[in-house]
């Protein structure tokens, strides 16, 4: 008996060994998961065989479990000015970005779309070039509003279907009428927080019906925490394809990067210049918080590779498959946050950023002075 077991022993390590020389790993979460969950998890590997973040391979696209492509580097529409946002979504195309992350509650779909419809139109790009995503919002979590909804948004944008769509936070709000106030924001058209319903079962179980219906291609979930993917995995007849977090070194959520990852998931990070994001919101919290742009270790990290500390920033995490979806209106900028994977920190370097987490959360609904705790 032992030297059976001795024998399935070699053969995993003999197929461990061909999947990671034949595949990016990163890139295939799902494939890897299976494998390692199957036959790895019965015989533990120690940590030092693992791969070392500065050996891995470079990718820029991560594969979802829908079977799509993701790009790795997008461009946030957060924030986002509508009277510029056309121009510097058209710009963002023409340097070379692919990957748009819009939303309903960001208020600038409609010109949004004229920046990717004037692209198209000056032949930059064709549609299936593009990976175009948005949210739904809080106020439609209802199950018959989910649908028309999204068609909504989908007319605002000029498109027939949204690469992806996420739930943009677990909280169900009561109905707005678009016609009354849109974006709708927190409160109801009385001014108060008032909850819907609406479970995340019911939420889900819509969404998953744009796919069916050829609206969506993939749909995945934000702002999550691991109790509540937990959950959603066990009804889901169509797994989150992924999960969009606040990551930065100052919140790292290492546990829960980890969970969805191995559940196949693809994590995206927002806001990965921590405090930098909130500080024209007049948040407190960010104007407490040391510039992440400013630390001296990234900026030591930075000189050391000839880089700017945006871009380590943004290569910390997609070195470790973690996609990022920065913006900017300079146009320097928008090339130098476009080029990081064509470097790799060094494994000191990536323990030197480690050590800044502090758990250290900026977009929490109480931080606007919203009663929601989702995060207590």
């Amino acid at each position: 008996m032992r030297g059976h077991v001795l024998i399935l022993m070699n053969i995993a390590k003999t197929l461990t060994r061909y999947v990671l020389a034949s595949y990016n790993v990163r890139n295939y979460p799902s494939l890897f998961s299976s494998f390692n969950s199957h036959i790895l998890r019965r015989h533990t590997l120690p940590t030092h065989t693992h791969t070392p973040f500065a050996s891995m391979p470079s990718s820029t696209t991560i594969k979802l479990n829908s079977g799509h492509e993701m790009p790795l580097v997008g461009f946030g529409l957060w924030k986002v000015n509508n009277d510029t946002c056309a121009d510097q979504v058209y710009n963002a195309i023409k340097a070379g970005y692919r990957c748009f992350d819009g939303a309903c509650d960001y208020g600038n779909e409609v010109e949004s779309g004229q920046g990717v419809a004037r692209a198209i139109k000056d032949g930059l790009v064709k549609r299936s070039d593009l990976f175009l995503v948005s949210k739904l919002w809080n106020s439609f979590h209802d199950g018959p509003r989910v649908e028309p909804i999204c068609k909504k948004q989908l007319k605002d944008w000029g498109l027939d279907y949204f690469d992806l769509y996420i739930m943009h936070f677990p909280i169900a709000l009561k109905y707005v009428d678009p016609e009354v106030r849109y974006p709708p924001g927190f409160t109801d058209e009385n001014g108060n927080v008032t909850p819907s319903k609406a479970s995340i079962q019911e939420t889900w179980t819509a969404m998953e019906k744009l796919v069916e219906g050829g609206l969506c291609r993939s749909i995945g979930v934000s702002n999550f925490r691991g109790v509540l993917l937990m959950d959603l995995l066990r009804y889901a007849k169509i797994r989150p394809a992924t999960l969009q977090i606040e990551h930065h070194p100052y919140l790292m959520q290492e546990g829960l990067v980890k969970y969805a990852q191995d559940e196949g998931i693809a994590v995206t990070a927002y806001s990965s210049f921590g405090p930098q994001s909130f500080l024209e919101l007049d948040m407190q919290q960010a104007k407490d918080a040391a510039l992440l742009l400013d630390h001296p270790d990234v900026k030591k990290i930075a000189d050391k590779h000839g880089k700017t500390a945006a871009q380590v920033l943004l290569r910390w995490a997609t070195q470790r498959n973690v996609a990022v979806i920065p913006k900017s209106n300079n146009k320097d900028r928008l090339a130098q946050n476009l080029d990081v994977l064509g470097f790799d920190l060094q494994d000191e370097d990536m323990k030197a950023i480690k050590a800044i987490d502090r758990g250290l959360r900026f977009n929490d609904p109480l931080n606007y002075g919203v009663p929601l705790p989702i995060y207590v």
